[in-house]
């Protein structure tokens, strides 16, 4: 795709929901341009959201991050599969019963939107997995002996692996294969690239899906939550996919770019043109 089609797409973009890891930092540092990037959405009148997968922390604990980066933000500009998770939950299964394989974070937030937790000496109605790096055998066992009596089994999100500065260490996914080896039931997943995500994105954000853009490093997630459900989706190639897999993929990017600071570069340089019928 030319320079010009990759600047029409971002131009014509109105919300960019964003990774974290691999798109806007790696570890402890910011990836070239994508503060800049941001800084320039904002300054244009455009919109920024980030949303990150990983349930093990708190909303809190990345703007903590973000703000020591040089981005602060609101709670309003930040977005986990776990607060899409417990939007799910309330509008579905109200007032259920629900035993958490997740991190006391993840407890913490599950609590303090009204979710009625168990803790594991009676059967609930739902089981609901996390990326829980608190997880015990007693916690896998006891998720395993509820989903097969009958318990509902969801999950915040897919992710088999979660990037560290050292490689990778099992997340939700591995977790629930395991789960589903044991009981032979499948979870319904939640998160990016679920249909519920977007929605919520929609409703939080109050963005028009064709102007709604999912950027990030991952081509299973992130872009596919957009290309999958009248969105769009970018991928960066800051992170994990390599532009070889692009083509090795079912899943189609509606563009590729380097990074953020590529983006940013591109919106800049063609802002001007656009307005006057680029």
């Amino acid at each position: 795709m030319g320079i010009q089609n990759r600047a029409k797409l971002l131009l014509s973009t109105e919300l960019f929901v964003l990774d974290l890891d691999g798109t806007f930092y790696l570890g402890d540092r910011l990836i070239d341009g994508a503060l800049e990037f941001v800084r320039y959405v904002q300054e244009t009148g455009r919109k920024v959201l980030f949303f990150t997968n990983n349930s093990s922390r708190s909303p809190r604990v990345y703007m903590d991050r973000l703000a020591s980066m040089g981005c602060p933000i609101g709670r309003e500009e930040i977005m986990t599969s776990g607060d899409v998770t417990i939007a799910y939950l309330k509008r579905t299964y109200p007032d259920k019963s629900i035993y958490l394989v997740g991190t006391p974070a993840l407890e913490d937030s599950f609590r303090e939107e009204g979710i009625l937790l168990t803790d594991g000496s009676v059967q609930p109605d739902i089981v609901v997995v996390g990326f829980d790096t608190t997880l015990t055998y007693r916690k896998l066992e006891r998720a395993c002996t509820f989903i097969r009596e009958g318990a509902v089994f969801l999950a915040t999100h897919l992710d088999i692996n979660c990037p560290v500065e050292y490689g990778f260490i099992p997340d939700c996914g591995a977790f629930c294969r395991a789960i589903a080896a044991s009981t032979g039931k499948e979870p319904k997943y939640l998160g990016k690239p679920f249909a519920e995500t977007l929605d919520m994105v929609l409703a939080h954000t109050g963005a028009a899906r064709e102007r709604t853009a999912f950027v990030g490093d991952r081509l299973y997630t992130d872009v596919a939550t957009g290309v999958s459900h009248g969105a769009k989706g970018f991928l960066v190639l800051s992170g994990e996919t390599r532009l070889e897999d692009v083509r090795k993929s079912e899943t189609r990017p509606d563009a590729v770019y380097w990074s953020l600071g590529e983006m940013k570069l591109l919106m800049e340089n063609f802002d001007g043109k656009w307005h006057h019928g680029m």
